[in-house]
C-alpha cells in the first residue's frame, strides 16, 4: 500500500470546561494523598486516651474496647450473689478478658493490682493467665469481710488503675483503665466507676498509668465523633509501622 501523502492531523484541543474538570480531579487527588499521609504517621499517633464516666451497677457488666475497633478486649463486672440466708451474700468487682486468648490483666495470683499513677505497664510486668478479682465483699449475719487490693482494707480506691496487655493483629500492646471503687456496708456493697482508659498504638511499647500527655497523644471525649477518626488513625499508624 502506498503511504498517505496527507500531513498528520493536529492534536485536538481541550475545551475550557474539560480543563477545569481535570484540574478539579487533580486537586481532589492531591487532597486525598495529603489526608492519607497525615494518617500514616506512626510517630504522631502514640497514646489514645478516652475520657468516660460509666458506673457499673450491681449485677452489671461493661465491655471495654481499648483500641476502639468495635471488638471488646476486657469485661468489667460488678456481681452480687445471695447465699442461703437473706442476711448473707457476696459482692464482687471483677475484670477478665472478653474471650480466651493472649489478653492479660496486671496482677498477682487471682487478684488485679490496684495501681497508682506513674506505674510502667510493659514487658516484664506481672500478667499471669487468670481472671482477676478486684475486690470482694462477703456478708454473713450482719458482719462482713473483704478481699482484694481494690478493697483497700475497707477504704476503697479513687483514681487507681488497672494495667492491660492485649493483642492487635497478633502484636502486643499495653494499656490502662482508671477507676473509682466505693465500698458501703449496705447493699450493693461495691460501686465501680470507670473514668478513663488509654492504650499505646506502637506495638511492644510500654505505657505509664495516667499518662495522656505524650506528644502526639489523642484525647477522646465520651460519645464524640472523634472515636472513629482516632481508630482509623491508629490503624493507619499500625500499617505505616510495617
Amino acid at each position: 500500500m502506498k503511504p498517505s501523502s496527507q500531513p498528520p492531523a493536529p492534536p485536538a484541543s481541550l475545551s475550557d470546561s474539560v480543563h477545569r474538570q481535570l484540574n478539579l480531579y487533580a486537586l481532589a487527588a492531591s487532597a486525598a494523598g495529603v489526608a492519607i499521609l497525615a494518617l500514616a504517621q506512626p510517630a504522631e499517633t502514640k497514646i489514645v486516651y478516652r475520657q468516660v464516666h460509666r458506673t457499673i451497677p450491681s449485677g452489671g457488666r461493661y465491655q471495654l474496647d481499648l483500641n476502639h475497633d468495635g471488638m471488646p478486649d476486657f469485661v468489667l463486672a460488678n456481681m452480687f450473689r445471695s447465699l442461703t440466708s437473706s442476711f448473707s451474700g457476696t459482692s464482687s468487682a471483677l475484670i477478665y478478658p472478653f474471650k480466651p486468648g493472649p489478653n492479660r490483666i496486671y496482677g498477682h495470683g487471682s487478684f488485679a493490682s490496684c495501681l497508682k499513677k506513674g506505674v510502667r505497664i510493659g514487658s516484664g510486668g506481672h500478667f499471669p493467665p487468670f481472671d482477676r478479682l478486684m475486690a470482694r465483699m462477703h456478708w454473713f449475719d450482719g458482719s462482713y469481710s473483704l478481699q482484694g487490693d481494690w478493697a483497700n482494707s475497707g477504704k476503697g480506691a479513687e483514681k487507681r488503675f488497672l494495667g492491660f496487655r492485649f493483642n492487635i493483629n497478633r502484636e502486643t500492646h499495653y494499656g490502662w483503665a482508671r477507676l473509682d471503687l466505693g465500698i458501703s456496708d449496705s447493699y450493693p456493697g461495691l460501686t465501680a466507676t470507670l473514668t478513663g482508659y488509654a492504650y499505646e498504638t506502637v506495638p511492644g511499647k510500654a505505657i505509664v498509668t495516667g499518662e495522656t500527655k505524650e506528644p502526639g497523644a489523642i484525647t477522646l471525649k465520651s460519645g464524640s465523633l472523634g472515636a472513629l477518626a482516632a481508630g482509623s488513625a491508629a490503624r493507619s499508624a499500625k500499617l505505616a509501622h510495617h
